[in-house]
């Protein structure tokens, strides 16, 4: 029995060494900087990385290192890139999120990031700070399993789309407009952008437009033109998706195809197939579809805005049977997505991802140590529009709570813990009768390794019957969604309605209009994350929180994440 046990062991260790090996470190150089292009055929600035844009696609596989040498290029202002949907497990600077995991990288200066991706899946990065990410600085980030490892579907090819939405305003526009009194909204986007690609004032499918429509001529459109996914006749294809977006949740359909969703935000769900799908900002999905229509056709992929009346027009792009010309266009007009406000279409499609198997490789704990209750509103504040949570709306200080916690720095931020419940008497169907609110930056604190749930709670917001989509996202974590419903949260009605049995994985979750969405998650990566509504105004208006757990296990941060505020000198001199 002891040499049958030594063997195992030796065994074991073999595939762990195996694994080691197969592990690599990918070394990426990159420069940020404004640039000259045109999304959408109308000439413009972008934020780009080594003069592209969208930015240059990672790829890498589960157990990998991935080391991004970040210099800043701009003249004026900091930058940092997020991961989105990287957990950082023990990298924790590494997060990307300016004034909450590190220092905003100043002109002229080199960050590098340097972090291990746990778990394949399709995710993707983006700027963090001010409204960068509407500036166009985003890119994919692609995790294959690791080498010897097999996914639970097979495929002949695979395509990646990022999804995007564009304004002519440039972003330090939009910002000033949204800082203003009177406040000016930034309006709906011009163009939506696949792959950052789009077209403005003309349309591909001109010819079945109802309305008078020009079609686009793509002469000289190197920058504009769609990317096309050429196929070949029965095969099945992957089709990796992620939304970058500032504001607009989409969605998504493949004339004349069905679709079956098999990932989400890195996670394998039960397979089921759809005709179209939404896809909020924040979120990365993986469908399968079967290249089983006519072969002498093309097909359009479309793309369109749900959740706000749409003046947007579709984005577009075709699915090209071989040999078929690419620009031989479809017989039949482009996709026509659900009505703008069919919120049943949307729950619906939100209640059938489900999680293959259990939903990690416990499930979900059967119980709760902390739950908090988070209310989203449109407040006022001084006269100007904020949004807030538990009516406090953050405003993030000028030291990083990590180091600032981590070297016990006094007055970073306010040591207050923020609400973690709103009144019983509130109304979230009707405009609030006090519409003011607080700014603030506390954190809530929980004990490491305890289990917290997060009732995201939608109301109504200033203007009567107006309730928005809110799509939150959290950094460092996945959550196990428990539950979605109508109005207000009853603890005694709703709670004993939660999914325990194989709710999906995410770390991004939509709450609709006038309802709740019930999140679940493990508080066990040492550091401080950032939780927000994923919609770049919304966030900048004030609609985020900030967790910490753990922090005193956090080790070896480099000076530079920290060395801006308070933690400054205070680090230097810590350092051994």
């Amino acid at each position: 029995m002891g040499i049958l046990a030594g063997w195992y062991f030796f065994f074991i260790l073999l595939v762990d060494l195996s694994a080691l090996a197969a592990a690599k470190t990918r070394h990426f150089k990159w420069g940020v900087e404004y640039m000259r292009w045109s999304p959408d055929g109308v000439d413009g600035v972008v934020l780009g990385i080594n003069g592209q844009f969208p930015g240059p696609t990672i790829r890498a596989r589960a157990g990998d290192t991935i080391a991004v040498e970040l210099t800043n290029k701009l003249s004026t202002e900091g930058v940092v890139i997020h991961w989105h949907g990287i957990r950082q497990i023990g990298t924790p600077w590494a997060d990307g999120t300016a004034l909450i995991s590190q220092c905003p990288i100043i002109p002229g200066e080199t960050f590098v990031y340097r972090f291990k991706v746990d778990k394949a899946g399709t995710y993707f990065y983006h700027a963090h700070y001010g409204m960068q990410r509407s500036a166009g600085l985003y890119g994919s980030l692609i995790v294959e399993v690791a080498n010897g490892e097999k996914e639970p579907f097979q495929y002949d090819e695979e395509f990646n789309l990022l999804l995007s939405d564009w304004w002519h305003a440039n972003s330090h526009e939009q910002e000033v407009d949204l800082n203003s009194k009177p406040f000016r909204w930034v309006g709906e986007p011009q163009s939506l952008l696949i792959n950052g690609r789009g077209q403005y004032n003309c349309s591909l499918a001109a010819s079945f437009s109802i309305s008078p429509s020009t079609r686009c001529s793509l002469r000289g459109g190197e920058q504009y033109a769609p990317q096309i996914l050429k196929v070949r006749p029965n095969k099945t294809y992957r089709l990796r998706l992620a939304s970058s977006t500032s504001l607009a949740s989409l969605n998504l359909a493949i004339g004349g195809h069905k679709m079956v969703v098999v990932e989400a935000d890195g996670n394998y769900v039960e397979p089921f197939a759809v005709t179209d799908m939404d896809i909020y900002s924040g979120e990365s999905y993986s469908v399968l579809f079967t290249t089983d229509q006519h072969p002498s056709n093309n097909y359009w992929i479309s793309v369109s805005v749900r959740g706000r009346q749409p003046k947007t027009p579709q984005g577009l792009t075709i699915l090209n049977y071989l040999p078929n010309s690419a620009s031989k266009l479809p017989t039949s007009p482009p996709p026509v997505s659900p009505a703008w406000n069919d919120y049943n279409h949307s729950k619906a499609f939100s209640a059938r991802i489900l999680a293959l198997g259990r939903g990690g490789p416990t499930g979900p704990p059967r119980g709760h140590d902390r739950r908090l209750h988070l209310l989203n509103t449109q407040n006022l504040i001084d006269g100007y529009i904020k949004w807030a949570i538990n009516n406090v709306s953050l405003a993030l200080p000028p030291t990083p709570y990590l180091g600032s916690i981590k070297l016990g720095v006094r007055n970073a931020f306010d040591r207050r813990p923020p609400p973690e419940k709103f009144s019983e008497a509130y109304d979230v169907m009707r405009a609030a009768l006090n519409p003011n609110a607080t700014v603030g930056n506390g954190v809530y604190t929980f004990r490491f390794n305890s289990t917290v749930d997060v009732i995201l709670q939608n109301a109504n917001a200033l203007a009567a019957n107006v309730s928005e989509i809110h799509p939150w996202h959290l950094h460092g974590h996945d959550f196990w969604v428990l539950g979605y419903g109508e109005g207000r949260f009853r603890e005694e009605d709703d709670a004993g309605k939660f999914n325990l049995k194989n709710p999906p994985l995410r770390n991004t979750a939509v709450v609709f209009p006038y309802g709740w969405t019930a999140l679940r998650f493990v508080a066990d990566n040492p550091g401080v994350w950032a939780f927000h509504c994923h919609i770049e105004p919304h966030l900048h208006m004030g609609m985020g929180v900030v967790f910490a757990e753990g922090v005193h296990l956090v080790n070896n941060i480099p000076t530079q994440a920290l060395s801006c505020g308070l933690t400054a000198k205070m680090f230097m001199k810590n350092k051994p």
